[in-house]
């Protein structure tokens, strides 16, 4: 009962202070299952947000369905759904209810505007997290080429990213494991 609690808890304080929805909570979720309560490791959680993104829907609740599942069985996937769920719909009841009646004013408008710097923030941090421990895995060369190919693709080509990560999945199926290179 207690590691349903820890689920809970996990997701529904990531869900809680995910403004901006799933990428938002991106960096929270990372927070609490790998530094807080320790369920995953830094690849791990690498490898489910790479899956993740692959997949049609919403990220925060894949994320959450597979990590609670990992970590609770069904009944852990049921309880990090509910809790990344559950912030988001009496929130939003909450929200449209008081700014119904506020929507013309201008502070309003700014708070919504604010916050998209934050987000961006934080996704940049993770960002550059991963590129830290792709050094690791990868080095900063092949890295580099992998970021700067996928930057090209996506931006400048408008490939969907979910096209770009199976594809890099299957040239990680099918390319050769080099010697000494085993994890």
């Amino acid at each position: 009962m207690k590691k349903q609690l820890d689920i809970f808890i996990a997701f529904f304080r990531s869900g809680i202070l995910g403004f901006g929805g799933g990428p938002a909570t991106i960096p929270l979720v990372h927070k609490e299952v790998v530094g807080t309560y320790q369920w995953m490791t830094d690849d791990e959680f690498a490898d489910v947000l790479s899956i993740g993104n692959t997949l049609p829907g919403p990220i925060a609740t894949k994320m959450a369905g597979y990590i609670g599942y990992r970590v609770g069985g069904w009944l852990g996937m049921a309880t990090a759904l509910a809790a990344t769920i559950l912030p988001t719909v009496i929130l939003l009841i909450l929200f449209l209810s008081v700014l119904k009646g506020y929507k013309d004013f201008s502070f309003i408008e700014g708070m919504t505007k604010g916050v998209v710097p934050i987000v961006g923030v934080m996704m940049g941090v993770l960002t550059w997290d991963f590129l830290k421990k792709s050094k690791t895995a990868l080095g900063w060369k092949v890295g580099l080429i992998i970021l700067i190919a996928a930057f090209i693709t996506m931006m400048l080509l408008d490939v969907h990213p979910g096209i770009v990560i199976g594809v890099l999945l299957v040239l990680a199926l099918a390319l050769p494991i080099k010697k000494g290179e085993e994890a």
